[in-house]
């Protein structure tokens, strides 16, 4: 038999260190230096435009908070399925799997590596979604997308070389990106004389409008805030993709239940200082299609590149420059966290009989599943080339929210059912923070339904479209 399908064993290569910068580094992409110009479209006010991002943190940490006592306890390759199969059944262990494979984590890398060949494009004017190589019908597959295909395969085979590789990249890169936000948020806070946005965002601070200028209030406002999260929730999301290698994670009980809060906190932090620099140098409101920087403002920053008319302020043309260095290095450490994470699980299903036995094999020669990081580095260009950013965000969004409620929820079902089993790290003030969280998140997809009910739609019928799969493993295992 080949050495390499033999299969070998996982190591434990990822200290704390390690395991925060794939916290960090999997949050932290392109969604911070965009996202802001629709979540000040929707909701037209500097205040709740800050609340947004608020809570978006907040409830970023609460989740990870609640994913650490789950972390603890079940410190094994593919986490959050891990999760759901413990306190659910495998069914929807699965829908889980099947979801993130579809939808959650695939469609991230794809709309992460879209946004890296976007910003590309910055320095090499040939990229663009309107240079088109070939086409058929009303499909072109563009020099943009050729670029995104290109640094999905190149992490890809960098991944299936070891986790030694991967995680001096996630780790460096991590570390890169931090510093660079950082320094753009010392530049905006004592940029003084740049301090454009001001007055005229202190004057129209408390007052929400929508992007037709009606006045919102009561269920309006909560429906738009519902809505106005979906941008800062994208840009939040992946900080559960550790809990995925928990089996490659040293002294995992101590050490994932840290990564989890402390990268959380630090990521949601830097957001939030992020955007307060952006009501600093820029105008929360503008016009579409404006003649200059301030004219457009946040809302209708050119492209949404919020991040490039904040420096742009300061830099003049220089600072699309300046910022496409910074996204180009944020979007190269994220796909890297996002695709060494993916394949642990889909190593967990397969070990279920729930996957394609091949992704369940480690490799002799690297201890990672190759198979899986194949079959998931193809589905994702797949998606590069079929669908808009905005879209992939959409369903990304809903996909993942309905399932972060159903593994909070499983911190009160695995209380009740095994309340002696050993847990290295307790909610604090359980069962308050899983109740405001599942609660809060709920609020939010209703939200989302109301005012997008076909974006929501589509993530349901994603979700159900994993049945007929599970059946169809179910029975292969008994046939077999």
């Amino acid at each position: 038999m080949d050495s390499a399908q033999s299969g070998g064993k996982f190591h434990r290569a990822l200290g704390l260190l390690d395991s925060t910068a794939v916290v960090v580094g999997s949050m932290i992409g392109s969604g911070i230096f965009l996202v802001s110009a629709e979540t000040a479209r929707n909701l037209g006010s500097p205040f709740w435009f800050l609340v947004a991002w608020v809570v978006s943190g907040g409830l970023t940490v609460l989740g990870a908070t609640c994913y650490s006592e789950l972390a603890s306890m079940y410190p094994h390759a593919g986490g959050q399925y891990v999760f759901l199969r413990e306190a659910y059944g495998k069914l929807v262990g699965f829908l889980y799997g099947w979801t993130l494979f579809m939808v959650i984590q695939s469609g991230t890398n794809a709309a992460v590596a879209v946004a890296f060949a976007k910003f590309l494009g910055v320095f090499v004017p040939a990229i663009s979604d309107q240079y088109a190589l070939f086409g058929l019908g009303g499909w072109s597959f563009t020099t943009q997308q050729l670029v995104a295909l290109a640094v999905i395969v190149l992490l890809t085979g960098i991944n299936c070389m070891g986790i030694s590789m991967a995680k001096m990249i996630q780790t460096s890169f991590t570390i890169i990106k931090v510093i660079a936000l950082f320094l753009l948020i010392l530049i905006g806070i004592f940029a003084f004389s740049h301090h454009q946005g001001v007055e005229v965002n202190i004057s129209r601070m408390w007052e929400a409008v929508d992007s037709h200028g009606n006045v919102l209030s009561g269920f309006g406002l909560i429906a738009a805030l519902s809505l106005a999260l979906v941008g800062p929730l994208f840009a939040s999301d992946a900080w559960n993709n550790v809990t995925f290698a928990g089996e490659e994670v040293k002294d995992p009980e101590k050490t994932l239940p840290r990564s989890l809060i402390l990268g959380t906190a630090l990521v949601c932090m830097l957001y939030l200082l992020t955007n307060v620099v952006y009501l600093l140098l820029l105008p929360l409101f503008g016009t579409e299609g404006g003649a200059s920087v301030m004219a457009r403002g946040i809302q209708y920053a050119a492209q949404d590149r919020v991040g490039t008319a904040a420096l742009e302020v300061i830099f003049s043309d220089a600072g699309e420059k300046i910022m496409a260095i910074a996204i180009m290095i944020s979007t190269f450490g994220a796909l890297n966290g996002l695709i060494l994470s993916g394949p642990r699980l889909y190593y967990a299903m397969a070990r279920d009989g729930l996957f394609f036995k091949q992704a369940g094999i480690l490799n002799a020669r690297t201890n990672v599943p190759v198979f899986g990081l194949v079959i998931q580095g193809v589905w994702s260009c797949v998606l590069a080339t079929s669908g808009t950013y905005s879209q992939l965000l959409e369903f990304v969004i809903f996909a993942a929210l309905l399932f972060y409620v159903f593994t909070v929820s499983a911190v009160i079902v695995m209380r009740r059912r095994h309340p002696d089993m050993e847990r290295p790290f307790k909610v604090p003030l359980y069962p308050v923070l899983p109740v405001i969280y599942v609660v809060s998140a709920l609020v939010v997809m209703a939200g989302q339904i109301y005012l997008h009910w076909e974006y929501s739609g589509a993530g349901l019928l994603i979700i159900l479209s994993g049945l007929p799969v599970y059946l169809f493993w179910r029975w292969r295992g008994r046939t077999a």
